[in-house]
């Protein structure tokens, strides 16, 4: 029984002992895949489509505010905070532009970029159609 226990143990380190195999040889290479032909090129169609009689004033602002509140009995620049200025310098339909264009027009007044041109409720409404605003009121009513 020792025999046979000396002997099993003997097998067991000479079998540790051994070199570990070779690495198999790596498989032939892949050719490479085929890239499937790019779909023909078609027309782009441009984001805004502004509906004829609504001009929309140009997004390139001078430096300085962007809007003048012009009411009866005077005209005053619309100021943003810095942070605001340059979201409206780029999107002039977000919410925070259009609330202080609101605010100009509840006073009776009328709202005019830096460059003299008018930014209408026709304007307005293009904007809200761009992002696709949509308004509810809580009553159900029309204002």
């Amino acid at each position: 029984m020792v025999i046979a226990r000396a002997v099993a143990v003997i097998a067991v380190v000479l079998a540790a002992c051994q070199q570990a195999r070779p690495p198999s040889p790596s498989p032939a290479p892949l050719p490479p895949p085929v890239v499937a032909a790019a779909p023909p090129a078609t027309t782009v169609q441009p984001a805004i489509v502004v509906p004829p009689g609504v001009t929309l004033p140009s997004l390139d602002f001078p430096p300085g505010p962007l809007y003048v509140c012009q009411t009866a009995t005077a005209k005053t620049a619309i100021e943003y905070e810095p942070r605001v200025e340059r979201l409206c310098r780029r999107h002039p339909e977000m919410g925070p532009c259009q609330y202080e264009r609101s605010a100009c027009r509840a006073k009776g007044g009328r709202v005019y970029t830096a460059k003299g041109e008018e930014v209408t409720l026709a304007v307005e409404a293009e904007y809200d159609r761009i992002v696709r605003r949509v308004r509810f009121q809580a009553d159900g009513g029309k204002k």
